[in-house]
């Protein structure tokens, strides 16, 4: 990594939840000055009152909000501060006419912007072992990368503005059916006497193994839902995705079964936790 992007670029974050906190922190380990904002104030260094301030500080900004309409509501904020030296990168789960009206909204700054949502949860974000999926000029994606090195592992390209938002959101219909299916899978084997050690055992010797199993599954049997991922992000992208479904007539009933099951526990006021508590019951004692 090129240390002398630190000294030569501020970097601002915009979002400090689970992910932009340990963003803003490893970007800051690496020597970059690095200027934040969120909705509620954090005792973090170079705090700012306003996301305006922010883009006033740093010429590349990486932005961590719930959703589009979030997502533009900071760029009107930055708006007055914006100049054609700003990059600003996305990486909120949002729809991909929100990612291409916040392009055209940084354009008719001058700004750069590039659609660059990721995968990884919290232990990801902590350790810098993001994936990024990154849309947008190639210029900009050149410029983007030294930073985007600082808490990600790896940087995919992924096209135009947008493109990067349909695949992250179509990732999570996967990992949202998977978790769903795992949760059952775990209710059935239980209700049958067997001990979830064997099926984890299993699993683990299994074709359909894979780092999200191994991680959902112990938090089930546990019953530990610590928010890695919460219940609430995991509904809206996926009703995204049950929206970019009907706009384009593609049937998708095991992602609207996800969304039930996910539904079910936002209804029960879980939706601060991890989204593996639709597998709230696997654990003994839980209510199946």
């Amino acid at each position: 990594m090129a240390g002398s992007t630190s000294t030569q670029e501020a970097v601002g974050v915009i979002g400090l939840g689970i992910i932009g906190s340990r963003v803003a922190e490893n970007v800051r380990s690496h020597g970059a000055r690095v200027y934040v904002w969120s909705r509620r104030e954090r005792p973090v260094a170079n705090f700012l009152a306003t996301p305006a301030e922010v883009a006033e500080q740093a010429e590349v900004i990486q932005i961590f909000v719930r959703d589009g309409r979030a997502l533009l509501e900071m760029l009107d904020a930055m708006q007055p501060a914006l100049t054609k030296r700003h990059l600003v990168m996305n990486h909120a789960t949002v729809l991909p006419a929100d990612a291409r009206e916040a392009a055209r909204r940084c354009e008719a700054c001058g700004a750069g912007f590039l659609d660059a949502p990721f995968t990884g949860s919290k232990n990801a974000a902590a350790a810098g072992k993001l994936c990024y999926y990154v849309a947008g000029p190639e210029t900009l994606r050149r410029r983007a990368l030294p930073i985007l090195r600082w808490s990600g592992e790896k940087i995919l390209p992924m096209g135009e503005v947008g493109d990067a938002s349909v695949v992250k959101i179509a990732t999570n219909l996967v990992t949202a059916a998977i978790v769903k299916a795992l949760a059952e899978a775990a209710s059935i084997t239980r209700a049958e006497g067997v001990d979830l050690l064997r099926l984890k055992e299993a699993f683990e010797n299994n074709a359909n193994y894979s780092p999200l199993i191994g991680m959902k599954l112990p938090a089930m049997m546990a019953g530990d839902f610590e928010a890695h991922f919460s219940l609430d992000n995991m509904l809206k992208d996926v009703d995204f995705g049950l929206q970019l479904a009907a706009g384009q007539g593609v049937a998708a009933p095991v992602i609207a079964a996800a969304a039930d099951g996910l539904r079910e526990r936002l209804q029960a006021g879980e939706g601060d936790l991890d989204f593996a508590v639709v597998g709230r019951g696997v654990a003994p004692g839980g209510n199946l």
